[in-house]
């Protein structure tokens, strides 16, 4: 694996499970990674709704300042993430919805988490989509199948069970833990099957 000292941008949308959004962006803060987050209205919702943040900050999130962690308004399409000259290591969405995975398939653009999606791939960089959503109808998957042939990875929310995982921080870890191995960010948690 490369160095942590990697620009990431990390989109969170209306997917329920901003529990693995909260969890990923500590351990790539905690690596070393500089974090560009852009939330959408749905996500500031279920942030408020699954783990009672009402006001997106470091102090929020993740209990501590952060001075290498940046939050975004999904309105302001004049920052640094809407531009192709902006150089990050890549984007995940964490969680991604039904909804954003279409506006991605779709090349649309008008907010700002769409559009540093659309620059992403664009640019050919890393675009990982955590889409949490179940069951799938043909329409999802046509749409991950779209952008996994635009150079996008569709990575989603199933957390593996042959580690024995006891609590839901088990599985939430198990997930990151994938994530990070995408984004080649370095990280200690527990992923790998032993023999």
């Amino acid at each position: 694996m490369s160095q942590n000292n990697k620009t990431i941008i990390v989109g969170i949308t209306g997917a329920s499970g901003v529990l693995y959004a909260r969890r990923l962006v500590d351990v790539l803060s905690k690596a070393g990674c500089q974090l560009h987050v852009v939330a959408s209205d749905p996500a500031r919702q279920l942030l408020a709704d699954e783990l009672g943040i009402t006001e997106l900050t470091a102090e929020s999130l993740l209990g501590r300042a952060d001075d290498n962690l940046r939050f975004y308004d999904n309105g302001d399409m004049a920052s640094r993430p809407a531009s192709g000259s902006f150089q990050s290591d890549g984007m995940v969405i964490c969680p991604c919805s039904s909804n954003t995975l279409a506006s991605v398939a779709c090349g649309q653009g008008n907010t700002l988490l769409l559009r540093s999606a659309y620059v992403t791939l664009k640019q050919r960089r890393r675009l990982i989509l955590v889409h949490r959503e179940t069951p799938l109808t043909a329409i999802y998957l046509e749409n991950m199948l779209l952008i996994t042939q635009a150079g996008g990875v569709i990575c989603p929310a199933n957390p593996g069970f042959y580690l024995a995982p006891t609590t839901i921080a088990d599985l939430v870890d198990y997930m990151v833990g994938r994530i990070c191995d995408l984004l080649e960010v370095n990280h200690n948690l527990s992923v790998r099957w032993g023999i």
